[in-house]
């Protein structure tokens, strides 16, 4: 009865386990012909900085691209980051994805509020769900600032807008590319990993974990096509690259930007960057002329120049190593390489001096001329630098009326597909027309509905016909342009420019009516040199009223200038919080997990064990070299070390060292009413163990935070990582005064 039993059981299984074997599984399988797509995107390289495209950087890699397949010479941008990737992840204008200026200068209208929004999907969802393995490598700058921490949310991280594996850094714009504070796998913080006889550099992990990546995919998924974003970080500040690279180009700048510009000019029509009759347009007002420098400005100035051409060089052979891998391992693999060099044209934020640590003037910078580069500062270059990367066209990033702001080189190629390798594509392109590319060569399209939303149609254009012909025709084209109130319209050879800020001059002007509109006839003036407002008023005034069209249907108003420092209401990671507790063992924190601390007065109190021959290692450390303070104890010592920018640096010591046992152990900051200064005080065990004065208590500069053990680098020179507590740490709490 039993057995009998037992054959009933087993056929009844089978009955339930047979429609499960014939099932179909609906596994989403791309088109044969569907190829690998890469997409590389450097960061604040001007459209001449290339060898390629005018320029001094050697950049092997971008010319190889070019030479088997197409190079653009009118491929546009936002005119800044987070907007640019945006647009090029999307197909969709960068306000109507909520990226109208950059991730961290979010303010609460639907434009600019750096919420992606739903019906933007980015083409890698749509390609996930079409086949394809997809990656994003780099950096990312696309999630709000207040969702970045360990605790989420994680639906706006890559790994929530369509990427399967993300291998990068989330702080805001840049990090430091020696000793990165921002690293994550997928969603995970993650620390560098120093591999025996190398020297780390951020864009070299960057290709690395991209090769091992695609390696990958080759070999468990071999059938599968895959889409790999690849956004390096550099060359944005800091200008971080090995010395040897720098000495390459010693010497290559003392003729200065004046000079330099105009052989930069020869040499794009010599290449045929440029049209014949192109025109170089003039030095603005606010740069001076090289000849009325100093010696010493001189000297400073071109070393500026040495060390930024080096990092871009040195990220072109970076990326140069990811391409030949992907050719070596597979000579016949059909792989489409999308290859633009900048988000947006070359980067003035910083002024005329450049920067270095946030000293004032050329003079710090001429006292470190051979640091410049190295892990020691945070380095960028003068404003008019990148005037020159932007030659032949007036101003720079951030400068969106006009086409230095936009402009960048692009080169593309795909073995076997493209009709005349070596060509030069001149018709218009945007950021927004590298997703609509993508999907049409995959095969598939932007569904109507995606999960449950309905989509926004593209607003970017494919240009795959460029592909079999260099030569095809544009379709008729309306493209608005915004940034930080400078604006612009193009449509069909025309553009309308009113710029309303420069970048390095601060306050921005109030209002946005009294900016002045140009206009030019690109078809006639390549380089934007001869306006045309008072010829063709007419003209001016219907591409004006089409811009303003363009503006409501996208999401641009309300104009308004970004103060940086302001509150603008936006979410924080700490929210409201103004008592924190930590219990580690902890993982790297983001210092935005805190409220800005120099701006406060504020207490921490630590419960610790001390053990037996004396403590050692952090409490608290809360920035990096670069700038911040540490708190912790150096030979049973109770120390506090303040770090202003990485150059002004002061510590207060304990008298007495501290006796094995249980330890309350407190610092205090209290800030002065006015100023930034204030008074330190330790305490041990309620009692006072010393207090100094510091005119300003360090904020950090790419870097991190750390309970009971420090990330990133060390804030003092008295340690080194990870310097982790010795002792017990039962609970370190921050209470910041109401």
């Amino acid at each position: 009865m039993l057995r009998c039993r037992g054959r009933v059981m087993a056929v009844m299984a089978l009955a339930f386990i047979a429609p499960l074997a014939a099932n179909d599984w609906q596994v989403a399988t791309a088109a044969k012909s569907a190829p690998n797509i890469i997409v590389i995107l450097l960061d604040d390289v001007g459209f001449s900085d290339p060898a390629g495209f005018g320029g001094v950087a050697r950049m092997p890699a971008f010319d190889k691209v070019a030479e088997g397949g197409l190079r653009f010479t009118n491929f546009n941008t936002t005119g800044m980051c987070s907007p640019t990737r945006a647009s090029l992840l999307s197909g969709r204008n960068h306000h109507a994805v909520g990226f109208g200026r950059v991730a961290d200068w979010a303010t609460g209208t639907p434009g600019y509020d750096a919420i992606w929004k739903p019906d933007a999907a980015p083409i890698a969802q749509v390609l996930a769900s079409s086949g394809y393995s997809t990656a994003a490598i780099g950096k990312w700058h696309n999630t709000p600032e207040w969702e970045v921490s360990p605790a989420g949310p994680f639906d706006r991280w890559p790994t929530g807008l369509g990427f399967d594996y993300f291998y990068g850094i989330m702080n805001h714009g840049g990090d430091n590319h020696w000793e990165p504070a921002s690293l994550y796998r997928n969603t995970t913080p993650v620390e560098p990993v120093q591999r025996p006889g190398q020297t780390y550099h951020l864009t070299s992990d960057f290709v690395d974990e991209a090769i091992g990546w695609v390696r990958t995919q080759r070999s468990v998924a071999p059938q599968k096509p895959y889409f790999l974003y690849l956004a390096t970080g550099a060359v944005h500040a800091p200008h971080h690259v090995p010395q040897e690279w720098i000495q390459q180009y010693r010497g290559k700048f003392d003729q200065g930007w004046d000079v330099l510009r105009e052989q930069i000019f020869a040499r794009q029509k010599a290449l045929g960057i440029v049209p014949a009759d192109a025109v170089l347009t003039a030095r603005p007002v606010e740069i001076p002329p090289w000849e009325s420098l100093s010696a010493e400005q001189r000297q400073v100035f071109a070393r500026q120049m040495e060390v930024f051409t080096a990092y871009l060089a040195h990220t072109d052979h970076e990326v140069g190593r990811l391409l030949e891998q992907v050719n070596a391992d597979d000579p016949a693999s059909n792989t489409l390489v999308f290859y633009v060099a900048g988000d947006n044209g070359a980067s003035g934020m910083e002024g005329i001096h450049g920067y270095m640590d946030a000293a004032a003037g050329h003079a710090p910078q001429l006292a470190h001329l051979d640091e410049l580069g190295g892990p020691k500062h945070f380095n960028d270059y003068s404003s008019a630098w990148a005037w020159v990367g932007s030659t032949p066209f007036q101003w720079m990033k951030q400068v969106a009326s006009h086409f230095g702001g936009l402009r960048v080189a692009m080169a593309v190629s795909w073995p076997g597909k493209i009709g005349q390798p070596g060509a030069t594509v001149q018709r218009f392109a945007h950021a927004n027309d590298v997703a609509a590319t993508i999907l049409e060569v995959a095969g598939t399209a932007m569904p109507e509905v995606l999960e449950g939303v309905a989509q926004r149609p593209l607003d970017g254009v494919s240009f795959s016909g460029t592909f079999k012909d260099a030569n095809a025709a544009a379709p008729a084209r309306v493209q608005y342009f915004e940034m930080l109130g400078n604006r612009a319209l193009y449509q069909d050879g025309w553009i309308a420019s009113a710029r309303h800020m420069t970048p390095w001059i601060k306050p921005y002007p109030e209002g946005f009516e009294k900016d002045r509109w140009e206009l030019y006839n690109l078809n006639q003036d390549f380089s934007q040199s001869m306006d045309l407002a008072a010829a063709y008023p007419e003209k001016l005034e219907e591409m004006k009223q089409r811009f303003d069209e363009q503006a409501r249907a996208n999401n641009v108003y309300p104009l308004a200038n970004y103060v940086e420092g302001r509150d603008y209401g936006a979410p924080t990671v700490a929210g409201t919080r103004r008592q924190f507790a930590f219990v580690p063992p902890l993982q790297r924190l983001p210092t935005k997990a805190l409220p800005r601390l120099s701006r406060n007065s504020f207490s921490m109190q630590a419960e610790v064990e001390i053990p037996a021959g004396g403590g050692h290692g952090t409490l608290m450390a809360y920035g990096s070299r670069l700038g911040g303070f540490a708190w912790y104890l150096n030979d049973g010592h109770v120390v506090f070390a303040n770090n202003v920018n990485g150059r002004d640096r002061s510590q207060l010591v304990s008298a007495n060292a501290l006796p094995a046992g249980p330890a309350s152990l407190g610092m205090s900051f209290v800030r002065d009413a006015q100023g930034n200064g204030g008074v330190v005080t330790l305490h041990v065990n309620g009692k006072p163990a010393g207090e100094r004065r510091v005119e300003r208590l360090g904020s950090p500069v790419l870097g991190s935070l750390g309970i009971a053990r420090a990330y990133t680098s060390p804030v003092s020179a008295d340690y080194e990582l990870p310097f982790a507590f010795n002792g017990t740490m039962k609970q370190l709490q921050i209470t910041l005064d109401q």
